[in-house]
């Protein structure tokens, strides 16, 4: 880290000895168009992935948390593509059932809609990639229904009788007491999508889809150190990405309070 941290402030090539520039790096970060692009897409995905894997992590988990035939199948059936949805090997297949001619293309065609476009255009790339991170929503699916597990069913048997329905159950009661399971998935799954990287890559082919459509900001990172040589200019990007996960850790952890609720905090 501290080697990276001097790195940020040098011209490095991987070839030649760093040469100071100071902030230099940092300045002509607000001068390239790609590297505003890489936040704007990335920041994209954070906003609308994020939270659509964890509405699938929790919808499901509410359907296993009931008394379901063969839930213990269900629950490894789905916590399953978790353990391998990042891998090279998945993002391979995912590109090869979108692309032109690709079995969703030929699904399309069958149904009578258009086809053809995901992996080439702009609009579509994003949401091919948004799909393959709810795809993975095994991983705090299993941490929702932990918590569930926790839920005293009482609470339910006393807002039954007092004529609460599915809807008031679950905002006056569910999500109250599964509010610390909540704050652990979004943290975590909010940190995992600034660093998105495998899938984007091999999707786009390490060019960042049409239009920097899916320039993510780790893979745009990666580029230029690793493809232009720029490691004095990676190293300052690479350190504003971990200052930003910080100070939205940071901010996590201030609002918690007024959203999270604990064990105990009653009695405070």
């Amino acid at each position: 880290m501290v080697a990276s941290l001097y790195l940020a402030f040098t011209d490095y090539n991987l070839f030649t000895a760093p040469q100071w520039v100071g902030l230099d790096n940092f300045t002509r970060l607000l001068d390239d168009p790609n590297y505003l692009q890489a936040w704007k897409v990335t920041g994209v995905y954070v906003l609308v992935g994020t939270p659509l894997k964890l509405a699938a992590a929790l919808a499901v988990a509410l359907l296993l948390n009931a008394t379901v035939r063969g839930a213990g199948f269900y629950r490894s059936a789905f916590y399953l593509p978790s353990l391998v949805g990042a891998s090279v090997s998945i993002a391979i297949v995912w590109k090869a059932l979108f692309m032109d001619e690709g079995p969703v293309d030929v699904l399309q065609q069958f149904l009578g809609r258009p086809a053809g476009g995901w992996v080439g255009d702009p609009d579509m790339s994003m949401r091919m990639l948004i799909l393959l991170t709810m795809w993975q929503f095994g991983g705090p699916m299993v941490i929702f229904l932990a918590g569930l597990k926790q839920v005293p069913k009482e609470l339910y048997e006393a807002a039954a009788v007092d004529g609460a329905g599915p809807v008031r159950k679950f905002l006056a009661i569910t999500v109250p007491m599964l509010s610390p399971v909540i704050f652990f998935n979004l943290l975590l799954e909010t940190i995992n999508a600034f660093q998105i990287f495998a899938s984007a890559f091999i999707i786009s082919g390490g060019t960042g889809g049409p239009a920097g459509s899916t320039l993510f900001y780790t893979l745009y990172l990666y580029l230029r150190g690793f493809r232009d040589f720029q490691m004095g200019y990676a190293a300052a990007m690479a350190w504003i990405l971990t200052l930003v996960i910080a100070l939205i850790t940071v901010l996590f952890f201030r609002t918690s309070r007024f959203w999270v609720h604990y064990a105990g905090d009653e009695g405070r």
